[in-house]
């Protein structure tokens, strides 16, 4: 037997602790108080940092420490106007302990509908390239409603893709990256999806579809065609900048909607924040989760939409 703790010792020993645990028992909050933490394993597929043309809440390594944080898997870095390949890669090595990619929109600053920077991402060191939008803010369906009337990056003419986009679904075919729709109208979106499924593209996600203005029936129709639909907590809050009523949220019931519909295994969630005055990415994303829980998905339901799927997306086992 052990000389250290002799059998009274022992005993004296346990007794004070067991006394100790007496006293503290009632400032211990009971299990169902005890907060579970949300984004354990989550994966936010849209996140937009600092550095950029335009103001934002937080940057690259700030987000990534404060997802790691927050217990989460990975991040997907976006950027407007240059690509964020290299920002990944520096993130992961800075920071580590979290999955960091990135990707290019193909917008006017990246010289639009060119190849061969979706060529170079690719070969950038790392392989944290793995996602390709289509044109946002100089998509036709966003410039044809801005009163400047500036140039635009066209991506679907007389009801067909445009040829430029055939190198590029080729490439995306040809190295597993995720085709995103941008901001093309949710009639646009029909055609190219059925454009990159004919090219051989295995991912293809409808980019914040609702925020485009998707109804049901469509949503139905890109989920029959293979794509993966985004639905970002961005489309379901409070503009703080807004001056007129077509800025208000769309109803969180209308997602809970769409998803139970459509089917959870069709979705991904993110976040699609860092703009300045509006909420962190982690603290928009756990609202997000808590809402749509709130609003009748199931547990198997969130892990499918905020963790297996975007897994899935970027290569990662789910």
């Amino acid at each position: 037997m052990s000389t250290d703790n002799p059998p009274l010792v022992r005993v004296l020993w346990l007794g004070a602790m067991l006394a100790c645990l007496l006293l503290l028992g009632s400032s211990t909050p009971p299990p169902a108080q005890v907060e579970t933490n949300v984004l354990a394993g989550v994966i936010d597929f849209h996140c937009h940092t600092a550095p950029d043309a335009i103001p934002r809440s937080v940057n690259d390594l700030d987000l990534v420490r404060r997802a790691k944080a927050a217990g989460m898997r990975g991040i997907v870095l976006k950027n407007h106007y240059t690509m964020t390949a290299d920002r990944a890669e520096l993130a992961m090595q800075e920071v580590g302990g979290i999955e960091v990619f990135g990707g290019i929109v193909l917008n006017r600053s990246v010289g639009g509908l060119n190849a061969e920077a979706v060529r170079r991402m690719v070969q950038f060191e790392g392989q944290r390239g793995k996602v390709v939008w289509l044109p946002t803010v100089d998509a036709e369906n966003v410039v044809g409603h801005a009163p400047d009337h500036r140039p635009f990056v066209p991506v679907v003419k007389d009801g067909k893709a445009v040829p430029e986009l055939g190198e590029i679904f080729q490439l995306a075919a040809q190295n597993d990256l995720v085709l995103e729709t941008g901001h093309s109208s949710p009639e646009e979106s029909l055609v190219l999806i059925a454009a990159a499924r004919d090219a051989g593209v295995k991912k293809i996600v409808v980019t914040h579809a609702m925020g485009m203005g998707a109804n049901i029936d469509q949503l139905k129709r890109m989920a029959d065609l293979g794509a993966v639909i985004e639905c970002v907590w961005l489309n379901y809050i409070p503009k703080p900048d807004a001056t007129n009523g077509s800025a208000r949220p769309i109803s969180v019931a209308k997602c809970v909607n769409a998803i139970q519909t459509v089917g959870a295994e069709h979705f991904i969630i993110s976040s699609d924040l860092g703009q300045e005055r509006y909420p962190l990415h982690t603290d928009g994303l756990r609202a997000f989760l808590t809402a749509l829980k709130a609003g009748g998905l199931s547990d198997g339901q969130i892990d499918l939409i905020a963790r297996k799927n975007p897994a899935r997306l970027l290569g990662l086992d789910p």
